[in-house]
């Protein structure tokens, strides 16, 4: 299996650094190739701007055509180009981060922004009454998993279904389903550590054993059961859930999940 391991933690000595480090070693170990690409260390550039897409950017500048006419023209700037060029290497990719906000860290949504151009991971397929688009459970990186390796600060019981944050499965949900899935890649059930500011050394062996579990069934575990939008779950062209497939008792995001 070939892994790319996306790392968002401006420490090195951290947590989150700690868990991507066991990740290498422990897929290495099981014979995977691992590559990574360290955010921070990278000194990513963070924004989106016209320098991306090169001479014929437009004026005033629209990232979307502009995205996909310079991926189409080979004039995406080297970095972006070579995260595109990871992400179609890769059977998986973990992203390792720390829960800022309700979300990832800037940078590492800055990585999407860039790296997640028109006509790479949307914008892709046919657009017609018909079908829209090759997109959640197709596109151009259908066939490949995901996870999502996070770190909270707050305990479990602050993202449980009663609790003041709302379901951890709802906060995630926009990454999941609207940035991950999206282009078609299939996510498999997120592997959070709640209390993340009170795991003590003592703790990390217990950390490190569960983390080690998860990274060895990548292959095995079963993806988070998303409904394909071209399927027949969804009314074309408004893309809303046909009458009568919603669970008994569901609402809200979880809709969007079959079973």
């Amino acid at each position: 299996m070939k892994t790319l391991i996306v790392h968002a933690h401006p420490e090195p000595k951290s947590l989150n650094s700690s868990l991507k480090d066991l990740a290498v070693s422990t897929l290495e170990a099981a014979g995977h190739e691992v590559r990574v690409s360290d955010l921070y260390a990278m000194n990513w550039k963070a924004v989106v701007d016209a320098a991306d897409y090169g001479p014929e950017a437009s004026d005033p500048l629209k990232v979307a055509r502009d995205s996909g006419r310079a991926l189409t023209a080979g004039t995406l700037t080297p970095d972006v180009v070579a995260e595109q060029e990871k992400l179609l290497w890769a059977d998986t990719v973990i992203f390792q981060f720390p829960l800022w906000w309700y979300t990832m860290p800037a940078i590492l949504k800055g990585w999407v922004d860039r790296v997640f151009t028109h006509r790479f991971a949307y914008g892709v397929g046919e657009h017609s009454a018909t079908k829209y688009g090759e997109r959640f459970g197709e596109g151009t990186l259908a066939g490949r998993r995901a996870l999502l390796s996070v770190t909270v600060g707050g305990p479990e019981s602050h993202y449980s279904e009663r609790g003041i944050n709302g379901p951890i499965d709802d906060v995630l949900f926009p990454i999941q389903h609207g940035i991950l899935y999206h282009p078609g890649i299939e996510v498999l059930p997120p592997f959070v550590l709640y209390s993340a500011d009170r795991t003590t050394d003592a703790d990390f062996p217990d950390v490190a054993k569960a983390w080690e579990q998860r990274l060895l069934t990548l292959e095995t575990t079963e993806p988070i059961a998303y409904r394909r939008q071209n399927f027949g779950d969804y009314e074309i062209p408004s893309l809303h859930l046909k009458e009568g497939l919603e669970p008994k008792g569901r609402t809200g995001f979880g809709l969007h999940v079959r079973g």
